[in-house]
């Protein structure tokens, strides 16, 4: 697993968004902040809180200079699904081979009712406009998750 730290440039990396077209990280290098979040699925009930919860906040991350990117190891036409059933106005990103979650360190063993498997570990990432890591947000809880990172946005500026 991949050990990334604050103040780290952040990994680069290409996906292919809901609809299909590449993304990059570099395109918003020198432009915007960036919120990166990994989730482990699109339309379960905590992925789908964290992401209204982004969704309902987008004008706020805005006055930050700041958006929101979503990573889950789901294929495109999922988060396609997703996007469309919740309005999301946000970048969503398919990384089914989960290369970019290990890269970002976030890939791990998890438990859940008894059982352990390789997962997606829910994390966000606070990324500068100089493409520095300035935080990262391990105890993400799904709820306040979009409070916490305006929180964070306020204490950074």
């Amino acid at each position: 697993m991949a050990s990334i730290k604050l103040g780290d440039l952040a990994p680069a990396f290409t996906l292919y968004n809901q609809d299909g077209n590449e993304v990059s990280l570099e395109d918003f290098t020198g432009k915007q902040n960036v919120v990166l979040y990994f989730y482990p699925k699109a339309m379960t009930p905590g992925c789908t809180r964290q992401a209204c919860g982004l969704r309902d906040n987008k004008e706020e991350l805005a006055i930050f200079d700041t958006i929101a990117l979503g990573i889950s190891p789901d294929p495109v036409s999922r988060l396609k699904k997703f996007e469309e059933k919740e309005s999301l106005n946000f970048t969503l990103l398919s990384d089914e081979d989960h290369s970019v979650t290990e890269q970002y360190g976030v890939w791990g063993l998890k438990k859940f009712m008894g059982r352990e498997f390789m997962g997606v570990i829910r994390t966000t990432f606070i990324i500068n406009k100089r493409g520095e890591l300035a935080y990262i947000m391990d105890k993400v809880k799904t709820k306040s998750h979009h409070d916490d990172v305006i929180d964070v946005l306020k204490s950074l500026n």
